[in-house]
């Protein structure tokens, strides 16, 4: 049995999994809301004492750098150590890694029905490195490098990056946001607190006292979730305009790590957020902003972009990890 984990700022998935012909089976999952819980060790605690299994590997895919086996968490107030955590599960074969290197890991997995593909590339299968960007919680970012025969995942901390602007509108919106917070990285914007911020930016930008109350409304009601929804069910025009000003900052955004990573072979885009939105992002405004790279849009325009809208990639990509640490062979 492996035990894998995807750990996230609003939830933290647990499930095991169990290798069968070369591929490997969900046994049983679980799912926390992680702020309810004070550490990563009691969640895995109460997952074990109620499976009544015990694991003889462990993966947790946790969103933050994780260092020397350690991790302070982006957004909890966690700091979850590996050899604190082999003790407290008593497993020493534990495994900690950022929660999109996991969900890097789980691409390899993925089959067809998994994938919407944005931008389809004729002629042969393109290969090389490949990039997964995935905003939810927070925004995370990880690549995976091609050697000629296989992909080799690496984690990375873009979602960080500083958030660069196009047009006077995003201009006004890094103004907006500076006054806030100082720095301002694409996590702020492309995440969903991003979202509710991007909403507040255009409620404070706007001039229609009608939009301004219906944004207040909604804003009171309730973030992300309720703002894009009202987008996608076009019940508020502000929300619309949120909505469509954030997917021009994540189609560039991901044209960006699409060009740092040289990833010929793909961009996917991942998190809980991405699959939600789908009837916005096969629109024109995601791609517009993805290939709009200058003199590097015939690249650009040989990159295929799919969507993953299988939610266990990650979960799948952690069970993946730990037997290629045991046996690398295996996969």
């Amino acid at each position: 049995m492996i035990l894998a984990g995807d750990i996230g700022g609003t939830h933290a998935r647990l499930a095991y999994f169990q290798p069968q012909n070369g591929s490997l089976r969900l046994v049983s999952e679980r799912v926390f809301p992680s702020r309810e819980h004070s550490e990563l060790g009691e969640i895995v605690a109460e997952f074990l004492k109620d499976s009544g299994g015990r694991p003889k590997l462990a993966c947790f895919g946790v969103a933050g750098p994780v260092r020397n086996g350690r991790v302070e968490t982006s957004n909890l107030p966690w700091i979850v150590e590996r050899s604190r955590l082999a003790k407290q599960i008593h497993l020493p074969a534990t495994l900690l890694i950022n929660d999109l290197e996991a969900n890097a890991w789980g691409i390899g997995a993925l089959e067809a029905n998994d994938l919407v593909p944005l931008h389809r590339i004729s002629g042969r299968q393109p290969t090389g490195n490949q990039a997964v960007i995935a905003p939810g919680t927070g925004l995370g970012e990880a690549g995976l490098y091609w050697d000629g025969k296989k992909h080799h995942v690496f984690a990375c901390e873009g979602g960080h990056t500083d958030f660069a602007p196009r047009g006077d509108l995003q201009i006004e919106l890094l103004k907006f946001l500076e006054a806030r917070h100082g720095r301002v990285s694409y996590e702020r914007i492309l995440s969903g607190p991003g979202l509710v911020n991007v909403y507040e930016f255009l409620c404070a930008h706007t001039c229609d006292d009608e939009l301004l109350e219906v944004g207040d409304r909604v804003k009171r009601e309730n973030d992300a979730a309720r703002i894009s929804q009202a987008a996608l069910d076009h019940t508020n025009k502000l929300a619309e305009q949120a909505l469509d000003l954030w997917i021009s900052v994540y189609g560039a955004e991901a044209g960006n790590l699409a060009l740092k990573v040289m990833g010929t072979g793909g961009v996917f885009l991942a998190g809980g957020i991405s699959p939600k939105i789908l009837s916005k992002l096969t629109g024109p405004l995601f791609m517009q902003a993805f290939l709009d790279k200058g003199r590097m849009r015939p690249l650009m325009d040989g990159i295929p972009v799919q969507v993953v809208t299988n939610d266990k990639a990650g979960l799948i990509g952690a069970a993946r990890c730990a037997v290629a640490s045991s046996a690398p062979a295996s996969l």
